[in-house]
């Protein structure tokens, strides 16, 4: 027996998850104040309050529609223990509009960091990959010109309206375009 069209729209919500948003990214840090400096500085990431219930030392920061929680460590083993950038390894990325600014920041604040370009289907995407003081990965990119190409169904992504979304490839023939 074919399910109707009804039926089918049910099911699929009941397999929605009703996520919105990344919130926050939480980083464990050898030195909290330093990492603050650091995501400010760098980053242009802004202190803001956080709830006074939680009884161990933090911080919470704030920009861009995105949340790091900064967590000061009590285990140094928690700590990466490799300074290395390798593209490969976890991280977390940052989409920007100005590639050279981030990367005369970078100079002028004397981090370290890799410059790459990777070519796909002539689209180039610049990236900038540097660690922050307690040795996390961190990549900035300028993939918004990275299409994303569904593997599955479209339907079951979810772009939020009040942002930048990378733009999709909805059939074969927009290759063409």
């Amino acid at each position: 027996m074919q399910k109707g069209k009804e039926e089918e729209e049910e099911e699929d919500r009941k397999e929605e998850v009703p996520l919105m948003a990344l919130n926050h990214v939480s980083r464990v840090c050898r030195n909290v104040e330093e990492s603050i400096d650091f995501y400010a500085k760098t980053l242009g990431f802004v202190k803001i309050e956080r709830p006074p219930a939680f009884d161990f030392d933090g911080a919470w920061l704030f920009n861009y529609g995105i949340g790091i929680h900064l967590v000061q460590s009590k285990d140094e083993h928690k700590l990466p223990h490799s300074n290395t950038l390798d593209p490969m390894d976890s991280h977390i990325s940052f989409q920007c509009e100005d590639m050279e600014g981030i990367e005369q920041k970078l100079k002028d604040l004397n981090v370290k960091y890799m410059k790459r370009t990777v070519e796909q289907n002539g689209t180039s995407i610049d990236q900038l990959f540097f660690n922050d003081p307690n040795g996390f990965m961190i990549e900035i990119c300028n993939c918004k010109n990275l299409k994303i190409v569904p593997a599955d169904s479209l339907g079951k992504i979810q772009l939020p309206l009040d942002r930048h979304n990378p733009p999709i490839q909805l059939h074969d023939e927009d290759e063409q375009h």
